[in-house]
């Protein structure tokens, strides 16, 4: 029988035992040891039941176990130590405060938006690393100081939960949450009410959603639910699952996080008196309507709609996550345009100028599609992709966006992901101190660590691999086997994430007989742990899944391969730890960063992995090993290169990783294992961090976002002559020309160390010589002469006007510092004081082959 209704009743705490209310809902607990201890000692049995929630441990605990906590000195001291511990680091100076002392020209606030964040498990609102990196930023932020504001929406049925049919195809579970059983509160008006935001859409229908909020330590954290009773029954779903539904399901989820978000925090600002951020930061391309409305924003003050895009791209950062097209949010041109016509959102903005912003104006883009990381990268001055290598193919993907320009000089920086170490690392790894102590720690003590936390997954594999067989139709008589899965004592190989295709889940297999020896070694056995979820959709990724169950359910290697269903945060906090090797096998360059490797790193697990994402950055022989990857010769062969690359892969495992692991000294300490670990610990772990990362976030994104935002977002004027000055630029670009080059030395040869004197000159049409800039751009240049490692030199205009042509005349020393094949060339480009960069414009002027003088000097 199931009950019509379902409602919370909250326990009343004893007064003594009020902080742990506070401490509850504030999400720091995930990541503060002491506070989750405190929490399990209420009660270690319903700790236990309640997944590690505090919210619900203590919904479920007994009146008379609060009476008897209420009455204990000792846990009333600890409880009182937690509540000031989390007063001090709530309201104390942190990073971001003394810098803020040093004169340091920081945002007020920034708001932070993403489709899924990743805090904890008790609160699944999250699929996979996207998610998590979210999550990490907000806990990175809250402990530098960083007074971020974070935007997302509230799913009611977060993402699935996975399990296996008996023949090992997933099947998907979307449970029901609710809000107030999780560690949420509503943000409600002053006279009590529950604040709403509202879009409007065709036909005079509205979405409306309220505004839940998670305290994640400093960081405030606005999730939007559209499950409300004013909202028609479609769209009281928009927000019932994460990443689910139609093409226009998805439009409605990406219209109200990035307008509807827009909206909760200048609402949440009004209420509780929050410095109204000066950066919008848009995690991916999900969030990129955030734009359109802050410009509808400008429009009633009489800022059209060119000036308005100034004001607004001034104090916005889009970070783009995916090195594929096909992983970017796309809509029907028609489709959006109804939702954005005159009955629908965005009063004011035309729908055509909208569209422009994400059309896919480029060779072999397609014009009838709104591209929504087109259009984040047209809204934002400043984007960055996710590791240095990413930011490469980022700068490639989208280059067709600023035509003339090389890829290197595509204005989409890098700054490489980090992970939150307080939520990652282990305990017993924590105990072992920062890299200057783990630096002199005994290889015995960190040995133990490492077998003890092993000994901890192994015990959770066997639990977890139980509840899934008996999910499958196992009889429990079936499943005594079980017992003997996994050794604490054999090298353990971790791969959990994601399957999409081209993280190939199932490259083991790829020589069966090959894996089976390697798993049944005598004397260097090898046992594998594998997880990951499939998106629902995916028949393709259900079927690589399905593929590596059947394999790991023969019994000749059950005991020492596992897939284990349901990946999530709380499966991997032992995961990670509990592993020696983390295993990466991702298509090269489609891994954007890859964080898993990077947790394990932080508990001294070491890493095997192709050179992909942060590992191709920061791989180095002490801290693991590079798959190698096929040549291109072999790289368009998908079968040969996945046989190619799973034969080194098993190469590496049989050759050098497992003889290191089992090479023991005679006091039986395998010495060269932990020597890595050891490295690894102290020499790539500080590298990995989300503090690092967000400190960078800071200095080269956000600080200059603030100053941007206060030129142009604050004064209309500026951000009105600014929009003026490009249409003028562009309208008359098509009259500037590079007409002659010549040099001061015959071409042919140079010396090292001698100086070119170049004199160019420039046909500016209707523009005036403060509206560009003419540079030289010189290098080493390869067989059809494209320069590589290019240094740019700036070339001045020589005093006087123009000629009778109307020419002016540049000129310039070019240091000629580097010998072999050297080139030059000279280039035009848009200049003004208010742009980031001189590609902004998407505008250059080269030369033409009639021009004269100018491509190579041969250095001797």
């Amino acid at each position: 029988m199931k009950a019509i209704r379902r409602f919370t009743v909250r326990p009343v705490l004893p007064e003594p035992l009020g902080p742990l209310s506070e401490l509850a809902r504030n999400l720091r607990w995930s990541w503060h040891t002491r506070t989750r201890e405190l929490f399990r000692d209420v009660d270690p049995e319903g700790w236990r039941a309640a997944g590690g929630d505090p919210v619900r441990l203590l919904g479920a605990v007994s009146a008379r176990r609060l009476a008897v906590l209420a009455g204990d000195r000792q846990f009333l001291h600890r409880l009182a130590d937690a509540d000031r511990d989390l007063g001090d680091y709530l309201g104390g100076r942190r990073w971001y405060q003394e810098q803020e002392a040093d004169g340091g020209p920081l945002p007020a606030a920034v708001a932070y938006f993403s489709p899924e964040f990743g805090i904890t498990g008790a609160l699944p609102q999250y699929s996979g690393g996207l998610g998590i990196l979210a999550g990490d930023h907000l806990k990175a932020a809250s402990d530098l100081g960083v007074p971020l504001i974070g935007v997302g929406l509230l799913y009611r049925h977060g993402y699935f939960r996975q399990s296996l049919s008996r023949d090992g195809w997933q099947q998907e579970h979307y449970p029901v949450l609710d809000p107030d059983e999780l560690p949420l509160t509503l943000l409600r008006e002053a006279d009590g009410t529950a604040t709403q935001v509202a879009l409007a859409l065709p036909g005079g229908r509205s979405l409306r959603a309220r505004v839940w909020q998670a305290q994640v330590g400093r960081v405030p954290l606005l999730l939007l639910d559209s499950d409300v009773e004013e909202n028609a029954p479609g769209e009281r779903d928009v927000t019932d699952r994460l990443y689910g539904g139609g093409s226009e399901h998805r439009l409605l989820q990406e219209m109200l996080l990035g307008i509807g978000g827009v909206r909760a925090v200048r609402a949440y600002c009004a209420l509780t008196g929050h410095p109204e951020p000066e950066v919008f930061h848009t995690n991916e391309g999900h969030a990129g309507f955030l734009g359109l409305e802050r410009i509808r924003e400008l429009i009633p003050y009489g800022v059209d709609f060119d000036a308005a895009l100034e004001a607004v791209r001034a104090g916005t950062v889009f970070t783009t996550h995916t090195p594929v097209p096909a992983g970017i949010d796309r809509f029907d041109r028609e489709l959006v345009a109804r939702h954005f016509a005159d009955d629908g959102e965005l009063p004011g903005v035309d729908a055509g100028q909208l569209l422009r912003l994400g059309m896919e104006s480029y060779p072999g883009g397609d014009a009838n599609v709104l591209n929504m990381a087109v259009m984040g990268l047209r809204l934002a001055q400043r984007a960055n992709g996710v590791s240095t290598l990413h930011g490469a193919v980022s700068r490639e993907m989208f280059a067709g966006l600023w035509p003339g320009f090389d890829a290197h000089e595509v204005p989409i920086a890098s700054i490489t992901n980090g992970v939150h170490a307080p939520t990652w690392v282990a305990p017993e790894v924590s105990r072992l101190g920062g890299a200057d102590t783990v630096a002199e720690t005994g290889d015995a003590e960190i040995w133990n660590v490492r077998r003890e936390l092993r000994e901890q997954l192994v015990r959770e594999v066997r639990q977890r691999l139980y509840t899934s067989w008996r999910q499958r139709g196992a009889d429990t008589a079936e499943l005594g086997w079980i017992e003997g899965v996994l050794d604490p004592g054999i090298l353990t190989i971790g791969f959990a994430r994601r399957v999409p295709a081209y993280k190939r889940l199932t490259l083991m297999l790829r020589d069966r007989d090959r894996l089976l020896e390697l798993l049944l070694h005598p004397t260097r056995p090898v046992q594998i742990v594998v997880a990951g979820k499939a998106h629902p959709a995916d028949d393709g990724g259900k079927r690589l899944i399905q593929e590596l169950v059947r394999f790991a359910d023969d019994p000749r290697v059950r005991h020492r391969i596992v897939f284990l269903p349901d990946y999530g945060m709380s499966m991997a906090r032992t995961l990670y730890p509990g592993c020696d090797v983390w295993l990466n096998n991702p298509l090269r360059p489609l891994e954007a960063c890859g964080t898993s490797g990077m947790k394990a790193a932080l508990n001294g697990c070491l890493n095997l992995s192709v050179l992909d994402g942060w590992w191709d950055e920061w791989y180095e022989p002490d801290f693991g090993w590079a798959v190698p990857t096929a040549d291109e010769s072999a790289a368009h062969d998908d079968n040969r290169r996945d046989d190619l690359e799973a034969a080194a892969l098993y190469g590496l495992i049989e050759e050098r990783i497992a003889p290191l692991f089992y090479d023991r000294r005679e006091d039986g300490l395998p010495g060269r294992w932990i020597e890595m670990v050891r490295r690894t610990l102290t020499a790539l772990g500080p590298k990995v961090l989300a503090g690092r990362m967000v400190r960078e976030y800071v200095d080269r994104l956000y600080a200059p976002a603030a100053l941007a935002h206060r030129a142009l977002g604050l004064d209309p004027e500026a951000a009105r002559e600014l929009a003026s000055w490009k249409r003028r630029v562009r309208a008359a670009w098509p009259g500037v020309a590079v007409d002659h080059v010549e040099a001061d030395t015959a071409l042919g040869t140079a010396e090292l160390g001698s100086t070119l004197a170049l004199r160019v000159s420039i046909a500016l049409g209707e523009l005036l010589p403060d509206d560009v800039e003419v540079q030289a751009v010189a290098g080493r240049v390869d067989s059809e002469d494209g320069i590589a490692d290019a240094q740019v030199f700036p070339l001045k205009p020589v005093a006087g006007g123009p000629d009778e042509a109307g020419r002016r005349v540049y000129e310039g020393p070019l240091a000629l510092d580097r010998t072999g094949p050297f080139g030059y060339t000279v280039r035009v480009l848009p200049a003004h004081r208010l742009l980031a960069s001189g590609a902004e414009l998407g505008l250059v002027a080269l030369p033409t082959e009639a021009t004269g003088e100018g491509a190579g000097v041969l250095m001797r």
